[in-house]
């Protein structure tokens, strides 16, 4: 263990780990493990992880980012589905960072079926999200537990593209809108394809997500503007009052309610902003 190491996992560390555990990363779980200790204190520095935050983690992998964390977090919680990395997981913050070891938890478990977490809320969510399933966790995670008031995420850099995309942008889509609804965000880094193990053949990009400190003001319900907006996607080309024919019952009724929620009919989805499209559904029945 270098000086300049410390306690977090290095390129040999990380195979070693993983031979010892039979563990071959997966396409299947979008698993690429960092295995560069600068680029994991990066993250922790650049979601200003403070000493009294509760952190959680999901796809901790072979808990390189999950040291990082614990060296500077009041407590983490790690979120792994798989069997191998999550019974090993504790036995590594143990061997390396003994004095943290009490303030780590470990959830074994797919992390879309995670309804609570032991221990203290968490104000955190920080992680090196699988590729495949990047975006649906993220908004699980943060619409299952509010407390949450950071984000930082690792995700192909396509995605950190679409997540933090604004209205009129030509990757601006249902990720963007969605993600807006409960934060503000943008992009906040790029991380290269050397740093990981193996070698993804994409970029990844760091995303920053800050919760709105008052939730988008709307009588509507967080499902039914989320339905205006799958609707004014699934067909990108068109205008919102074809889009939203089939959501509103009729191509007269999406027009009523766009009319009545001060949207041109002849607009398409990308270039409204979240509020837009609470609107919307709010006017559902105006016209019916």
């Amino acid at each position: 263990m270098s000086t300049e190491q410390g306690a977090l996992l290095g390129p040999a560390d990380i195979r070693e780990l993983a031979a010892a555990l039979g563990v071959r990363p997966t396409k299947q779980r979008g698993q690429n493990f960092v295995i560069d200790a600068n680029t994991v204190r990066r993250i922790v520095r650049t979601a200003e992880v403070r000493p009294d935050d509760v952190v959680v983690e999901v796809g901790p992998g072979l808990g390189s980012l999950t040291l990082a964390l614990l060296e500077t977090a009041a407590h983490v919680t790690a979120v792994e589905i798989d069997d191998v990395l999550a019974e090993a997981l504790p036995a590594t913050v143990q061997a390396r960072l003994p004095e943290k070891a009490a303030s780590f938890g470990l959830v074994h478990s797919d992390a879309m079926l995670v309804g609570e977490l032991p221990g203290p809320a968490p104000t955190a969510l920080v992680a090196n999200l699988p590729y495949n399933v990047a975006v649906p966790v993220l908004l699980h995670m943060l619409d299952t537990f509010p407390t949450i008031e950071r984000t930082l995420v690792m995700v192909q850099a396509e995605v950190a593209d679409r997540l933090a995309a604004g209205p009129g942008s030509r990757v601006y889509g249902v990720p963007s809108v969605k993600a807006n609804w409960y934060a503000e965000v943008k992009r906040a880094g790029s991380i290269g394809r050397n740093v990981f193990w193996p070698a993804p053949n994409v970029d990844s990009g760091l995303v920053s997500l800050v919760r709105r400190a008052e939730p988008i003001r709307t009588s509507a319900s967080k499902r039914e503007v989320f339905a205006v907006v799958d609707a004014a996607f699934a067909q990108r080309r068109k205008t919102l009052r074809a889009a939203l024919s089939g959501w509103a019952g009729s191509a007269a009724a999406a027009e009523a309610a766009l009319v009545a929620a001060g949207v041109s009919p002849q607009a398409r989805g990308e270039a409204l902003t979240v509020e837009e499209f609470a609107r919307i559904a709010e006017h559902k029945e105006a016209g019916a």
